[in-house]
């Protein structure tokens, strides 16, 4: 009879033993995340305060290092062949070169993708400011019926089958389970780590180096505090006010921005101010990538604004009257304009594909 029992509980413990689910814990499973301090010059802080981290996301290596992999991995996509990496491409700024991003069925997008830049600080996100944190920035994409096109129970499905991905999300939220909240969380925490603020304008402007740069660079960026009045909008530090603005290009409104959001006719034609940084490489230009040169950028400001445009900001009241810029001046601004590029932040292997 004791021999029986003991047959009979060796099998339970080889039935129990084959049918744990791999999501299970076992026994040597640790939930030991590593905090990370995302680093950035000091005077960040003064101008802007301490990086805003949700209390429910705090930042991990081991959360950064899964959304990393997250943000350049083709799963995402419905037929595996596009990421978030594929619009978002380091070289550029962590935007799309193209006027308007392909979707994974070749349909095109109708805005510009936006740079991933020191968005943390950022309160609205999308040209139309729709979404309010990164992590819900991030959900979107996915379930574009023109980008990724995908469902999240097919992602989230992908993922769990995965021979990486329940330890890796195990490593940073304690929990082999995976979910769609876990997913934008974690791609959420790499884009905070895509800071930008080692351009030359910064070593001279934040640091105090005055010999960084030349004299047609510096003659650029007195016309940007001053008679070109681009300031206004493009914040020093940022580089963006984070507002959404009708910065004056038509009249009548084939796309309203904000307006499609809000639905008040008074927000119609608004959209985000994009920030300058590395504005060099982040070209075409606007919402709709009309202008494929700063140059044409400059010409637009100088003598292009529709004055007439419904809900026209307050801040083009001075671009509104002219600006009567020379040809010496609008080849100064789009020379300042090149010195906020930071090339360390473009070739960071830290933020290429893992």
């Amino acid at each position: 009879m004791k021999k029986l029992l003991l047959t009979a509980g060796i099998y339970m413990l080889v039935v129990i033993a084959c049918t744990k689910k791999e999501t299970d814990y076992t026994i040597t499973d640790v939930f030991q995340p590593t905090p990370f301090a995302i680093t950035y010059p000091t005077w960040v802080d003064i101008y802007l305060g301490k990086m805003p981290i949700p209390s429910d996301n705090p930042t991990t290596v081991e959360g950064i290092t899964l959304g990393r992999k997250l943000f350049y991995d083709t799963k995402l996509s419905d037929n595996q062949t596009q990421s978030c990496a594929s619009c978002h491409q380091q070289s550029n700024g962590f935007t799309d070169s193209a006027a308007f991003s392909v979707g994974t069925n070749g349909a095109l997008g109708d805005r510009n993708a936006m740079q991933i830049i020191n968005l943390a600080w950022s309160k609205f996100l999308f040209w139309d400011g729709r979404r309010v944190s990164l992590e819900a920035q991030a959900h979107d994409p996915v379930t574009n019926p023109i980008e990724m096109r995908n469902t999240w129970p097919t992602v989230v499905n992908r993922l769990q089958n995965d021979a990486e991905y329940p330890n890796l999300f195990f490593k940073a939220f304690g929990t082999k389970n995976i979910d769609s909240n876990l997913v934008v969380k974690a791609i959420a925490q790499f884009e905070r780590t895509l800071i930008s603020f080692n351009s030359k304008f910064d070593k001279f402007y934040f640091e105090g180096d005055t010999s960084v740069l030349n004299e047609s660079e510096k003659r650029g960026q007195a016309l940007f505090f001053g008679k070109a009045d681009c300031n206004h909008c493009h914040s020093d530090v940022l580089l963006t006010d984070d507002a959404l603005r009708n910065n004056g290009l038509d009249l009548n409104f084939k796309d309203k921005g904000r307006g499609i959001v809000t639905k008040n006719p008074l927000d119609d034609g608004k959209f985000k101010v994009p920030t300058l940084r590395n504005i060099e490489v982040t070209a075409p230009y606007m919402h709709d990538s009309r202008f494929k040169t700063l140059e044409e950028v400059v010409n637009f400001y100088n003598e292009g604004i529709v004055k007439n445009s419904p809900n026209l900001d307050e801040n083009m009241e001075v671009i509104n009257k002219g600006l009567n810029l020379t040809q010496q001046e609008k080849t100064d601004l789009v020379a300042f304009m090149k010195t906020l590029t930071d090339n360390e932040f473009l070739n960071n292997s830290k933020l290429s594909k893992p």
